[in-house]
């Protein structure tokens, strides 16, 4: 069975009782680092899902119980002794914080243990040192029989009952210090005596070398000579050290052995983070935004006698007069579901004053006394816009403009703060300098957080238009709310237009996973600029966007310092990693995919935030965006496919987003009042009506569901 790297890093992070950061890496051990909080797992293929939970359990002892300090200033003592008496104490402490541990680590060690990982099955393991023994005792004494002296028991018990890590360096530094004495008692043991020559004189060491050669051919002192003895022959004067190191050899082989469960040939995992943006080198500031439109149009202007936009702006006037009926039906909306709620969440206590009219029935009452029933505050409510202004929006532009006013109309009658964004790469798109023959960017085209390695790329053209806002007063949004009308009406008729708009407000690609980038700023700004407690954000779109790159670090041959540049990620082995929540997501292989994960990351950070998605579809384009959220075959995918076949509009709730309406771009674009021309047959005032009561209908259950969550 396959494990599942994020869910042991989820299981790292509950043990430990702490947002670590757990990466999953082409490493050969697990190890844990005190200081930065980062406990690095090898991607271990090959272990089963116990011995993972034994490994695990353990690096997150260290990270509950290994304080982050230099202990080599406190003793000399090599590490691996200290490993052996902390492993003991850390084991045991997270046997003790968690019971249901020790069933794993028993089980754990037993399935290594079964398996040679220690590289026992062939010793004598009465042959070992201390250290190695104690090694043993404390992670497969169960399994292993393991003796000691008396002396040794003591050290051992010592092991047992640690509790401290200052204790457990003590106890480390007995523990290498008897190993060591033991090591040169041994070494002293096996030194051989050299021969006597006669007289009361020694033959020196290295005059052994010439001895007598038996009638084999061979050297009475080759064969069985120990390395130690070859030592002492050599050119090294007699008197030179006899010590060496001791060494905890279980410990070096459990660590070859864990080696071999990691699978070299999977690919290294890749952890990405959101930088965090400045937004002033973000967001067009709405003045701006207007200043440069009405630029544009006047110079147009100028070369005419009659007013160029005359006919857009009727558009205008007759869309706003005609869409009151539908605002009025969404203020109303939110009002009786506003109150319902309220309702709902009241509460009715007494007072301890007697209620004069109910003194008539104390035979049979004994509530008395009056009541008084309190009302729950409702919250403040804001909403946040945001809209794709990407080229493939120009044909549902106009009608997407046409529901986000709507939207603005509701929030101006029930006085709701809300600021519309629309995502470009266009108004800081370089210009041609002819004088110079070059291409110049404009001074506010730059990265808006600091390029650092594996950081999610926010190119230096992306910006985020504040087109509308309710900071303006009523005169000032009118102008403004025709200024876009203007703009959309181009782009929806542009061959027969007789305006431009502005390069800089021109039609882009689709940064959407860009703005959802920003928003991890913009919304608590919002909040608190506007002291509101709820916010809507609401993402108008009509397609999919691509996946982020991240950046990397590149040192070409040509340059003497790298450069920081930047490379697609590849789903599945690439994870994001946010350290404020803790939260890791793997990156899927899909376009649509990774904007569900922004935004799902986003609504782990601002559970206050309900993310609205509203699709903007042609008839072509439903089935397959239909099909990225639900099986073809399964009841939900039947159930949205009628509901667009008679509404036109469906609703999917298995997204990124808390709701994700897919709306008909033609059925946005019929006007929804009933008119027939005078003298129309019979025929067509029936056609006319039912397709003003569909229109209608769409309208009422888009805005119906809309309400309810705002509500």
């Amino acid at each position: 069975m396959a494990v599942k790297h994020e869910i042991k890093s989820q299981l790292a992070k509950l043990l430990a009782t702490e947002d670590l950061i757990v990466e999953h890496k082409q490493v050969q051990t697990a190890c844990f680092n005190v200081h930065t909080r980062v406990l690095t797992l090898p991607m271990w293929e090959r272990a089963s899902n116990t011995v993972y939970d034994l490994l695990v359990g353990h690096e997150v002892g260290h990270a509950l119980f290994t304080p982050d300090e230099n202990w080599l200033e406190k003793v000399a003592v090599p590490p691996q002794f200290v490993n052996v008496v902390e492993d003991a104490r850390i084991e045991k402490l997270m046997k003790r914080k968690y019971a249901g541990l020790a069933k794993t680590f028993f089980n754990g060690y037993r399935e290594l243990n079964d398996e040679d990982f220690f590289s026992i099955s062939d010793s004598d393991i009465s042959t070992f040192n201390l250290a190695d023994r104690a090694n043993l005792h404390f992670k497969v004494g169960n399994f292993v029989d393991i003796s000691f002296d008396s002396k040794e028991s003591i050290l051992i018990k010592k092991i047992a009952e640690v509790e401290t890590f200052d204790d457990a360096l003590k106890i480390a530094e007995e523990l290498y210090l008897y190993c060591k004495k033991e090591k040169e008692e041994e070494k002293v043991d096996n030194i051989t005596p050299p021969p006597e020559m006669g007289g009361d004189s020694e033959q020196p060491a290295n005059e052994l070398v010439d001895q007598p050669q038996d009638s084999s051919g061979e050297s009475e002192g080759s064969g069985d000579e120990s390395p130690d003895q070859q030592d002492i022959t050599g050119d090294e004067p007699a008197s030179a050290p006899l010590t060496e190191e001791p060494e905890v050899q279980t410990a070096d082989a459990l660590q070859e052995n864990l080696q071999d469960l990691v699978d070299g040939d999977s690919r290294e995992n890749i952890y990405v983070e959101i930088p965090e943006v400045e937004l002033k080198h973000i967001i067009a500031k709405n003045e701006d935004v207007h200043e440069e439109i009405d630029r544009w149009f006047n110079l147009q202007q100028e070369s005419f006698t009659h007013n160029l936009f005359s006919r857009v702006d009727e558009e205008f006037v007759k869309f706003k007069r005609s869409a009151q009926k539908e605002v009025n039906y969404l203020v109303k909306e939110f009002e009786c579901r506003k109150a319902a709620d309220s309702y709902a969440r009241a509460t009715t206590s007494r007072t301890g004053v007697l209620d004069c009219s109910k003194l008539h029935t104390y035979k049979y009452n004994e509530d008395l006394f009056r009541k008084v029933t309190t009302l729950a505050d409702g919250k403040n409510h804001g909403l946040i816009f945001v809209l794709d202004w990407s080229g493939s929006m120009s044909r549902v532009m106009l009608d997407t403009i046409k529901q986000l006013y709507n939207l603005m109309w509701f929030c101006k009658k029930v006085s709701i703060p809300f600021e519309v964004y629309a995502f470009t790469n266009e108004w800081k798109k370089p210009e041609i300098d002819y004088e110079k023959g070059e291409m110049v960017k404009p001074a506010d085209c730059t990265y808006s957080y600091v390029p650092k390695e594996n950081l999610l790329v926010v190119g230096e053209q992306f910006s985020m238009m504040n087109l509308l806002t309710s900071k303006t007063n009523a005169k000032q949004l009118e102008h403004q709310m025709i200024n876009i009308w203007r703009v959309a009406k181009s782009f929806s008729d542009f061959y027969h237009s007789s305006y431009s708009v502005s390069t800089r407000l021109g039609l882009s690609g689709t940064p959407l996973n860009e703005a959802l980038v920003c928003l991890h700023q913009i919304l608590p700004q919002f909040q608190r600029e506007n002291k509101v407690q709820k916010v809507q954000c609401i993402v108008l779109t009509d397609g999919e966007a691509n996946h982020l790159a991240r950046h990397v670090e590149v040192q070409r041959r040509w340059e003497s310092d790298p450069f920081m540049g930047a490379r697609q990620m590849v789903g599945g082995v690439t994870f994001l990693r946010d350290r404020k929540t803790g939260n890791t997501y793997q990156v899927p292989y899909g376009w649509h995919g990774f904007t569900d994960l922004m935004l799902r990351n986003l609504r782990d950070n601002f559970p206050s935030v309900n993310f609205v998605g509203i699709r903007v579809l042609e008839s072509r384009d439903c089935s397959h965006f239909m099909k990225l959220y639900y099986d073809q075959y399964s009841d939900e995918f039947r159930k949205i496919q009628n509901d667009w076949k008679k509404l036109r509009s469906f609703t999917i709730k298995n997204s990124g987003y808390h709701a994700y309406f897919g709306l008909s771009a033609t059925s946005l674009s019929q006007d929804s009042e009933f008119e027939v021309d005078d003298g129309a047959t019979k025929a067509k005032i029936k056609s006319a009506f039912i397709k003003s009561l569909k229109t209608k209908k769409l309208n009422k259950k888009v805005l119906g569901e809309f309400i309810s969550l705002v509500a």
